[in-house]
């Protein structure tokens, strides 16, 4: 089989911030990168699912809810992937320094009552908080 492109960065060399690249069918997957690989520093699972939440919900809700194709978290827990059509780098660093702010200013978790989540129990708010504030400070500086 084919190495899957994900698999065929260097995460020894991957840093935290943005990355993206762009398939033949026009979607560009771009790396959310939270936390250095390797590096014996990770996202809680509970801090993980509420930051897939909190940032679907905006994301999914904003002026580019139609070029947004997919939200969600990687598997090693140093970020998340953001899949997208017809948006640049740009427009997207833009998004997320707008969607992120909009994520730290809710209240509670959206779609985390037990109807509405397979992991209900699974939360935490202020730990989502914390890790999309210091995801924002790397935004701000690239």
């Amino acid at each position: 089989m084919q190495t899957i492109p994900s698999f065929e960065k260097d995460h020894d060399t991957l840093r935290k911030g943005l990355y993206a690249r762009t398939d033949a069918n026009g979607i560009t997957t771009f790396d959310l990168r939270f936390k250095t690989p390797n590096a014996g520093d990770y996202i809680s699972p509970k801090a993980l699912h509420s930051i897939e939440h909190l940032l679907a919900t905006v994301l999914r809700n904003g002026k580019h809810k139609n070029e947004i194709v997919y939200f969600g978290p990687m598997g090693c827990r140093t970020g998340f992937y953001l899949l997208t059509v017809r948006l640049s780098y740009n427009e997207v660093l833009a998004l997320l320094r707008e969607s992120i702010p909009a994520a730290l200013a809710m209240d509670s978790v959206p779609g985390s009552a037990r109807k509405e989540c397979g992991n209900y129990l699974e939360h935490d708010l202020a730990g989502a908080k914390k890790e999309l504030a210091a995801y924002l400070a790397v935004l701000e500086a690239l």
